[in-house]
């Protein structure tokens, strides 16, 4: 069974048709499609027929993701520039003030035909010089001007059985969008929000840090009016799904990099010297080293796709070293040399370097050992347990402080059950898969606060209590 469609971090365009050579830039998905949206489209166009088309050139987009049209035909691209085939897409173009906030508001939003889970293939054209069994571009904007609403121009031209997906989950992240939140509101939503605030001031200093407590008070609303001025969103202090989302793909995008940083650990905080030349078909530490090269250079810089740190030289790591040389004027030979090891290594010093001050310890992710873990049980996994329940009570105050023993006494019991409470979870006191995943998600947001105040957190803390010894 196919998974739900996700509307994904970044997308990567092949600048030309598909069989021909030319550039792949990877850029942020809501980016790509207010490029596409301008280059497709006038900006002086009535607001229905904009939405109409933005709504159509989301769709199509997420069909050749959702469906690897092009990766599972050998290309290493999810889409082109190709107006024969694709969308129209002009690298660095300026794109316009209104498209943008339009833009904003839609593109996590897709159309699909009923009873279906694939976003729709929504053909379109400019209905002048080329028509086509689509959205006719010329026309949307004619209907629109006659008064037909966004959905009545959709339904026109792919008919009554398309219905539209409003809160497509983004890549990454499961915080979905739950309403306009506002000042005066309270709950978990609001804490996320200000959880996802403090994250991104910590890139964006101007941003003043709020107190997670769940209250949308004065100090959270500024927070969000500096966050909406300095990413060009609508400055009134609400977070509405424009805000919501742009704040959403800001806190993926800087978690991944943390994570990318705490890996970078075993790669970038020891000597490491140029070993030899590295090409296709190598294998060991050394390749894991350039693929980790590769990852946070695609996170910081834009213009390459992460890839699997497998440690084996592929065609994905062959392309990524290819682009790397072509985009600095090396010569292009996918061959990691001494010129090209030192140049990668200096992109991602430079990277580490901006995010030392943001940077904080996480121990090594815990994969769900497969069992739940519950009162009684003794070891590595009961130990991990505590010591993120620990953080979590510390920082948000929704689980109870324990010992870390590694033995799961009535104590730990109890605070599994105040977090499973707190977040909306069965209530059983026991660790399944479920509260494991939440209690990890919930860690790391209490991690990036706490590290305003403290970047070391010790693996093991003293032993405030005795119930839970065993």
């Amino acid at each position: 069974m196919k998974t739900i469609p996700v509307i994904p971090n970044t997308i990567t365009v092949h600048l030309g048709p598909p069989d021909k050579p030319a550039e792949n830039v990877t850029v942020p998905f809501v980016d790509y499609i207010k490029n596409v949206v301008s280059s497709e489209i006038y900006p002086t166009w009535n607001y229905d027929a904009i939405v109409a088309n933005t709504l159509a050139i989301t769709s199509f987009a997420l069909n050749r993701v959702y469906t690897e049209f092009y990766p599972s035909r050998g290309k290493n691209f999810d889409i082109t520039s190709s107006t024969a085939i694709d969308q129209k897409f002009v690298k660095d173009r300026n794109i316009f003030n209104n498209v943008s906030k339009i833009v904003d508001d839609f593109y996590y939003m897709y159309v699909r035909r009923k009873g279906n889970i694939e976003p729709l293939a929504t053909k379109f054209c400019n209905g002048t010089t080329v028509t086509c069994n689509g959205l006719s571009q010329w026309g949307s904007e004619y209907m629109a001007r006659g008064g037909s609403s966004y959905m009545d121009i959709l339904y026109s031209y792919y008919g009554r059985d398309i219905e539209l997906v409003t809160n497509a989950p983004i890549k990454d992240i499961k915080y979905s969008y739950a309403g306009v939140l506002n000042k005066g509101d309270s709950g978990l939503p609001v804490r996320r929000a200000q959880v996802m605030l403090n994250r991104v001031s910590n890139a964006y200093p101007s941003i003043p840090k709020v107190d997670t407590d769940g209250k949308y008070g004065p100090r959270t609303e500024k927070a969000v009016r500096k966050f909406q001025e300095l990413f060009n969103l609508q400055i009134d202090g609400i977070i509405g799904k424009a805000t919501w989302y742009e704040l959403v793909r800001l806190y993926v995008g800087l978690n991944r990099l943390n994570e990318l940083n705490s890996l970078g650990q075993k790669y970038f905080d020891v000597s490491l010297s140029y070993p030899e030349a590295l090409k296709f078909g190598d294998r060991g530490k050394d390749v894991k080293v350039i693929q980790y090269y590769i990852n946070v250079i695609a996170e910081n810089y834009g213009y390459l796709r992460p890839i699997s740190i497998d440690g084996i030289y592929g065609n994905d790591t062959v392309n990524a070293v290819k682009t790397f040389q072509r985009v600095n004027g090396m010569q292009v030979d996918g061959i990691v040399g001494k010129n090209t090891w030192n140049r990668m290594y200096n992109a991602v010093s430079g990277a580490i370097n901006m995010e030392r001050e943001v940077d904080y310890r996480i121990d090594t992710e815990l994969s769900y050992p497969g069992f739940v873990i519950s009162e009684g049980d003794r070891g590595d996994n009961v130990l991990y347990i505590q010591t993120r329940l620990n953080e979590v009570a510390k920082v948000f105050n929704t689980a109870f402080r324990v010992a870390e023993t590694g033995f799961f006494g009535n104590d730990t019991k109890n605070s599994v059950l105040r977090f499973q409470q707190s977040y909306g979870l069965e209530q059983t006191g026991s660790v399944d898969k479920i509260t494991w995943n939440e209690l990890n998600q919930e860690y790391y947001n209490a991690m990036s606060i706490d590290n305003n105040q403290n970047s070391q957190i010790p693996y093991r803390t003293l032993n405030l209590f005795d119930e839970d010894r065993g």
